[in-house]
Formats: C-alpha cells, sequence, structure tokens
C-alpha cells in the first residue's frame, strides 16, 4: 500500500528484455541498503518487486500483464520516474490509500499554466470514467490528486508548485501518457451497486 506522496524522482538507468520479461535499473538517492530484496516501491504509480539492489539503483521486473496495461513498456535509458517506498503502520497517511495497481493509461489533453500552478486535462479510459467524481481522489503517475472538474471521459486537476517540483509533472507536456489508478472506495462502492 502506498499514500501518492512522491518521495523521489528516479531514472531508469536500463531496460533489459528477457523473454516476456522486462528487468530495469532504476538510479534513486533513497539509501539502497534499507531496501530489502521482495520490496514494493511505486514506480510512477506502478509497485514493482525489488530484485536486487546496488549502490545507489534498484532492480525491477516488469511482467507482461504491466507492460500491457501501463506506461512501463515505454520506459527507456533516461525517462525519469515518481518513487514511493511502501507505507509502513505508523507512517503519516498524507494522500489517500494507494495500491500501485495501475488501471491503465490516461492522456493528458491539456496543460494550462496560471501563475504558479498548473492545471492539466486528461482523458480517461471510457471504462474507468466512471470511477472519476469531482473532488475525488485519483492516483496518476503514482501522485495523489484531487479531482476538479469532470466532463465525460475528461477530467483536471489543479497542481500546486510543490507538486510540481518534487516529482515529474513540471516536465508533463500534452500528448504525454501517464498510469491512472481510480479510488478503491470508488471501485468498490460501484462493484456494490451491481448487485442492488
Amino acid at each position: 500500500m502506498f499514500t501518492g506522496i512522491i518521495s523521489d524522482i528516479g531514472e531508469i538507468a536500463t531496460v533489459t528484455p528477457r523473454n516476456d520479461v522486462r528487468r530495469l535499473t532504476v538510479l534513486t538517492r533513497y539509501d539502497t541498503a534499507g531496501i530489502d530484496l521482495g520490496a514494493s516501491i511505486a514506480c510512477s504509480g506502478v509497485c514493482l518487486t525489488v530484485v536486487s539492489t546496488g549502490q545507489g539503483t534498484f532492480d525491477v521486473e516488469a511482467a507482461p500483464e504491466t507492460l500491457a496495461v501501463t506506461t512501463v513498456g515505454d520506459w527507456r535509458s533516461g525517462t525519469r520516474v515518481n518513487l514511493e517506498r511502501a507505507l509502513r503502520i505508523g507512517d503519516e497517511l498524507g494522500g489517500h490509500i494507494v495500491q500501485g495497481h495501475a488501471d491503465g493509461v490516461a492522456e493528458v489533453v491539456g496543460r494550462e499554466d496560471l501563475g504558479e500552478t498548473t492545471r492539466f486535462t486528461f482523458a480517461a479510459p471510457p471504462d474507468l470514467a466512471r470511477f472519476i467524481a469531482m473532488k475525488g481522489s485519483i492516483t496518476l503517475d503514482g501522485t495523489s490528486l484531487t479531482v476538479n472538474e469532470v466532463d465525460g471521459n475528461r477530467f483536471s486537476c489543479l497542481l500546486i508548485p510543490h507538486t510540481l517540483a518534487v516529482t515529474t509533472w513540471g516536465e508533463v507536456d500534452v500528448g504525454r501518457r501517464v498510469n491512472i489508478e481510480v479510488d478503491m472506495m470508488a471501485r468498490y462502492a460501484a462493484r456494490l451497486a451491481e448487485f442492488r
């Protein structure tokens, strides 16, 4: 489990294909001596398992399902990714409950710089749009954000200067594909409504 509060920006150092799996080496500022093998790290919102560590690096592997439904398949050497280590009991829950199980990919269809803040508009996959509500929580590239407006499958989020500075969002522009995870409570509420 995660909170959607980004604690580092990593960079993909290498991508090594092996049969249907890709192994990725991620450069990080985390103290990698404190990362256990098998630990979960959210990489731009995708929960990946650490399979090895080095000085300032950790390796993860992405399976076919992950490559098919997220942006991980697009990552190359030099790609910057938002990082968050798994939530520990007693940690502050500053964002919202995030599983790191990306539901799909949304596209940035608008960016409006408003002085210090920036409004991004996204197009969500049609099957996920029903889970997105005004003032609700959404996870985009691992970042816990609040939905400001919703219009069909399009929605917008306003990002503050801090978020733009400590995540990859400052470099995001129109046309960028981002990982989307809808709010877990919205998903369960919709599922329960199917049985009424």
